[in-house]
């Protein structure tokens, strides 16, 4: 991408073009707000230009005949001018309210120009009705301009007088469309750009959840992993005191350095959520991979539980699937701590094959779930941890109790190979 150019301060004086849009919009704003307070400046416009010109007998000029009543010249005018009000919410009445004045305006010859206001409604039924209106509307308004040619028109003027109404209808008609078009396109716009912003939101709110439930996984991999840990070392300590105090000063040093390195993991988590903008940049560290599974294993035996490994093949895998097979053996052996009760084992398998794919298998010699030493516990965030973080990868994990006759709890973990990308 091209990198943004630095507006310059001394700027220019902004376009005319851009001038007249803005003006446009606070216009259309304003009438959109109370729209009868244009309709009454337009329509009293006209109502006075239409009296001005019986008042000063510029309709004289035009007219075919001068033996008018002036009353009903100014019932025309008014009857051309005051309907106006209404041209935007009823076009249609207003306009078969017109043609009837119009009609007898032509067969009187009195030939006032505020016939013409006929085109504005014209224009407002192109632009708010549909537009196979105009296959009735051009002959309704062209009827006047027929009854005067053939009333007061020579041989040879007849056609140009109902050639310019058709022009008329036809520019006024023409505009309108091309006014409406421009309001369907910005209509649209408008209308995408609306669901563009509603779809931006449910994305911040979706990328927001999702990075919650991140969060708190992580957590609860650090925080439940290294307490109980700490429980078992603990426990052990407690026993140990009374006759090898050595072991439990062992035990001892080994709580504080679990609880020094789970301080550590926690305080780089919510160093990342912080707001603040006056603090400094949050101490940011690798998430766990494979390569620190002996540092974890070493925690695990420390606390009391005996885990053997077995590994077969050559780990070549991203760190996101690191990270998820770690955790998922954090959480197992954390979950044997729990509940296996003394005395039981833990064995780690690793199978890595080709294309990245790789199978996992934790199992313990422990009490099986559902007893009441080991009570299963459907609500708790463990298990659907585990099963999150496999499924982000398209693989498989299953868990429950080993097969009769062995005892203990099983753990069992498929990735499938990688997609190229």
């Amino acid at each position: 991408m091209e990198p943004v150019k630095p507006v310059p301060e001394d700027r220019a004086a902004e376009p005319l073009t851009e001038y007249v849009q803005r003006v446009t919009r606070r216009m259309r704003a304003f009438d959109r707000r109370r729209p009868l307070v244009w309709d009454l400046h337009f329509t009293a416009f006209w109502v006075i230009a239409a009296l001005t010109d019986y008042a000063g007998g510029g309709w004289r000029h035009n007219a075919h005949s001068l033996d008018v009543p002036g009353g009903l010249v100014i019932a025309m005018s008014l009857a051309f001018s005051v309907p106006l009000l209404w041209r935007r919410t009823h076009p249609v009445a207003v306009l078969l309210l017109m043609v009837p004045v119009d009609l007898v305006n032509a067969w009187t010859g009195t030939a006032l120009q505020a016939a013409l206001l006929q085109l504005v409604l014209v224009f407002h039924i192109t632009l708010r009705r549909p537009l196979r209106s105009l296959w009735w509307v051009t002959p309704v308004v062209t009827a006047p301009a027929v009854v005067t040619a053939a009333r007061y028109g020579d041989d040879g003027s007849w056609h140009q007088q109902i050639g310019a109404t058709l022009l008329s209808i036809g520019v006024v008609a023409l505009v309108a469309i091309t006014t409406r078009a421009r309001r369907d396109h910005t209509e649209v716009l408008e209308d995408r750009a609306h669901r563009l912003e509603t779809e931006r939101d449910q994305q911040l709110r979706l990328a927001a959840a999702a990075e919650r439930t991140r969060i708190a996984r992580e957590m609860h991999d650090i925080i439940g992993h290294n307490l109980s840990v700490i429980t078992g070392l603990a426990d052990g300590g407690r026993y140990a005191a009374a006759k090898s105090p050595e072991r439990a000063t062992q035990a001892l040093d080994a709580i504080g350095t679990t609880s020094r390195q789970a301080l550590a993991e926690l305080r780089r988590l919510l160093d990342v959520l912080r707001d603040d903008e006056q603090a400094g940049p949050a101490e940011l560290a690798p998430q766990p991979a494979l390569t620190d599974l002996d540092r974890l294993l070493d925690g695990v035996r420390r606390a009391g539980l005996p885990v053997g490994t077995s590994i077969n093949g050559r780990a070549t895998l991203p760190e996101g699937r690191q990270l998820t097979l770690y955790r998922v053996i954090q959480e197992a052996l954390t979950n044997t701590l729990k509940h296996a009760g003394p005395d039981a084992t833990a064995h780690v398998n690793l199978s890595y094959e080709a294309g990245g794919a790789v199978t996992l298998t934790v199992t313990d010699t422990g009490r099986t779930a559902g007893s009441p030493a080991r009570p299963a516990r459907p609500g708790g965030r463990g298990l659907p941890g585990m099963r999150e973080r496999t499924s982000l990868y398209g693989g498989t994990l299953e868990a429950g109790p080993r097969p009769h006759p062995e005892r203990g709890w099983r753990v069992h973990l498929h990735l499938p190979e990688e997609i190229p990308q």
